[in-house]
């Protein structure tokens, strides 16, 4: 008798599995940034204030990391089997993330300096296409209704242009770290945005009143 593969005897319970274990790595990940949150020996706002990189570098990977996860939620309520090819997806893209703590204490010990924003950037686009990787799978593989196929429409374009986003941020770095930050904080701000014109138009609606 041949080895069956995981997706013909997991389904549904199987992916749950996949998404619990997914919570709770990136419940570690929110631990061990938060936990790189040194408050200052001295006494003194001055002082606290020093550390506003830290804080702000802090803020914007949590937004970042929040926003994988409330995506990853969402997008693995349209899964309907396991295969190896999303176990190992599923993992590449935790392992990405799990790199976003170490990149988000450099940039904000460095203050924001060039080397440091690529390096964060990196970390950006690294989780984006494990993301897109993992997204197509699910989409190959899950539901096929009407919902779900709008879903994957809309949300793998708008992971696109993220990832687009990220790559621009990498050469406009050199000009100013800033302007890669920018990119970066530009991506969290657009799947915050409840739906606009913008959403309509990766849906393939751009031009009709919204419903």
């Amino acid at each position: 008798m041949s080895e069956s593969t995981p997706s013909e005897n997991e389904g549904r319970p199987g992916v749950g599995r996949v998404e619990a274990f997914s919570d709770g790595v990136i419940a570690i990940i929110v631990t061990i940034m938060v936990l790189e949150l040194h408050p200052p020996v001295s006494e003194g706002w001055d002082k606290l204030w020093a550390l506003w990189p830290v804080f702000f570098a802090y803020a914007l990977s949590y937004a970042y990391v929040a926003v994988y996860w409330v995506n990853h939620h969402r997008m693995f309520s349209h899964a309907t089997q396991v295969s190896n090819g999303l176990i190992w997806s599923n993992m590449a893209l935790l392992f990405s993330l799990s790199l976003v703590p170490f990149s988000t204490s450099y940039l904000g010990e460095h203050h924001f300096n060039r080397d440091a924003t690529l390096i964060y950037l990196a970390t950006m686009l690294f989780p984006s296409l494990s993301y897109m990787a993992l997204q197509s799978i699910i989409r190959r593989t899950g539901r096929q209704s009407g919902v779900s196929i709008a879903y994957h429409r809309q949300t793998s374009r708008k992971g696109v242009f993220a990832s687009l986003v990220y790559g621009a941020g990498i050469p406009l770095t050199f000009l100013s770290p800033w302007l890669g930050i920018a990119c970066a904080a530009l991506v969290a701000v657009f799947w915050f945005l409840p739906v606009g014109p913008l959403d309509r138009l990766f849906d393939g609606r751009a031009g009709q009143e919204p419903r």
